[in-house]
């Protein structure tokens, strides 16, 4: 992502204008968003029409119909773009091709996202770590586990943010040089909580911070369950360490349960309060896990056919623990039988090497020989 184009743009400015507009009116949440534009067309149109058309549409009250009509006099759109110009700040609508690919398969995809960082493709290659604020030490060592492990062999964690298991989420994967996303319930120029303020900065240069909020929108207590369905839906799985019974990770596993993504849930000591919301999800199905590779089994076919930035595509979860050696190598072999030293020859490495490194490959299923001088992906 550009930071000389701040602002993402696939269309021209009026229409992101109306966009922001209509999408940032107090009540008009993303499925009232799709009603109207689906009624009048587009978003200026909407803005244009008559209080009592507005009302017509389903869900849509006098009291929102006319907030819309005077949302221009009460929210100026052009400061807010220029604030995100003038802070680094992109705005990303759907239309945008940036726009994150998980995202879209929810029901309710945010229609405007605020982003600070640079996504990278390999996002979509992401899991979700949530729990408590006021975890114990144990659980604070399982979240910089299972995210230092994650993070190490390719996979992008999201968490929102907050105390306890989602900073340190978000700590350990940029320890170990990962990428990690950090979802507000505030604006991104309005870090919530306000001591988090190096973190956020840390996030941006390790991946990116969203929010659908306007830059400096103030953290209210129902933006955060909002927020909940992005950290799950821009995710693969959600992993919830430590979690009372009703809780924001519980409401999280809930959204992801509903968007169709895996939940994993760390057990943890039977007395522990903290620890019941996790029990909980166990028994309600949520599979229950001790390692890293417990993800990765239960992901199977879900990362298959995943595009890398460096054009591969991933065919096989054991994939994502491979090094850049071990990835070159693979990549050199096809899906039939194929000389040894023809790999050595496309990979440009010492057959001593490649010898090595294709022991590691079919250790981990990846290939398999055929003969005593050829190999070929399974």
């Amino acid at each position: 992502m550009s930071k000389s184009d701040p602002v993402a743009v696939t269309t021209d400015g009026q229409s992101l204008r109306a966009t922001l507009q209509l999408a940032l009116v107090p009540g008009v949440g993303p499925r009232t968003y799709r009603s109207l534009v689906t009624r009048f067309g587009c978003a200026q149109s909407v803005l244009d029409a008559p209080v009592d058309a507005i009302e017509d549409v389903p869900g849509v009250d006098r009291q929102i119909s006319r907030r819309i009509r005077t949302s221009v006099d009460e929210f100026d759109v052009d400061r807010e773009i220029q604030i995100c110009r003038d802070n680094d700040i992109t705005i990303l609508t759907e239309q945008d091709s940036r726009y994150p690919r998980l995202l879209r398969e929810i029901p309710d995809p945010p229609v405007v996202l605020f982003c600070q960082g640079a996504w990278c493709q390999e996002d979509s290659l992401a899991i979700a770590i949530v729990g408590t604020r006021r975890a114990t030490q144990y659980g604070l060592r399982q979240a910089d586990r299972f995210a230092s492990g994650l993070a190490q062999i390719g996979l992008t964690v999201v968490s929102g943010s907050a105390r306890g298991i989602d900073a340190a989420a978000h700590r350990a994967a940029i320890r170990v040089g990962g990428r990690t996303i950090a979802v507000l319930g505030s604006g991104l120029l309005n870090v919530y909580p306000p001591e988090h303020g190096s973190l956020a900065a840390a996030v941006r240069d390790s991946g990116v911070a969203i929010s659908e909020l306007p830059p400096f929108r103030k953290p209210m207590s129902g933006t955060f369950p909002q927020r909940n369905r992005l950290i799950s839906g821009l995710s693969l799985g959600v992993v919830v360490v430590e979690a009372a019974g009703r809780s924001g990770a519980q409401i999280t596993a809930s959204h992801a349960s509903e968007q169709g993504r895996e939940v994993f849930a760390v057990p943890g000591p039977a007395d522990s309060r903290v620890s019941h919301g996790c029990h909980q999800l166990i028994r309600d199905g949520a599979k229950l896990i001790e390692s890293v590779e417990d993800i990765l089994e239960e992901l199977g076919p879900l990362v298959e056919g995943v595009a890398r930035d460096d054009g591969s595509v991933i065919r096989h979860p054991a994939e994502l623990r491979l090094n850049e050696q071990e990835r070159s190598v693979l990549n050199a072999i096809p899906a039939e039988p194929t000389d040894i030293d023809r790999v050595a020859l496309h990979c440009g490495l010492p057959i001593q090497r490649v010898l090595a490194t294709l022991s590691v490959l079919e250790i981990r299923h990846l290939i398999r020989r055929v003969g005593g001088n050829r190999v070929m992906r399974f």
